[in-house]
């Protein structure tokens, strides 16, 4: 089993910042991409941003030059800096991982942290 750990979320001021934390743990061989996710009330979720093993990165256009995302591979976390913050910005994030428990199958599971509230607000 693999658990993802998502927190950081909280109430914020427009022009704010936050980050975001997200660790998985359990019965990890590697993991490969990871990336964010938002869902505001009445809309489908979307994705934030990515991030391969590698550290290759992509985001979607609302948030470029505003939230940067990272991982460190050898606490296997996954970080999400949000800087700017704007009103449409609140949501409920959420992380995600494909992870492999295994060096024998290479099969990957799909992972979700359980969410973490961002809130902005003035």
């Amino acid at each position: 089993q693999v658990q993802l750990v998502d927190a950081g979320g909280g109430l914020v001021q427009p022009g704010g910042s936050l980050r975001l934390s997200c660790v998985a743990s359990g019965s990890i061989f590697a993991i490969y991409a990871m990336r964010w996710y938002r869902q505001a009330p009445g809309k489908q979720r979307e994705l934030v941003a990515g991030i391969t093993r590698g550290g290759s990165t992509n985001y979607a256009d609302s948030v470029k030059g505003r939230f940067t995302i990272s991982r460190d591979n050898a606490k296997n976390t996954v970080y999400l800096q949000m800087n700017s913050l704007k009103l449409e910005d609140t949501a409920a994030y959420y992380c995600y991982a494909e992870v492999s428990t295994s060096a024998y199958t290479g099969v990957r599971y799909q992972y979700w942290g359980q969410g973490t509230q961002v809130t902005v607000s003035s």
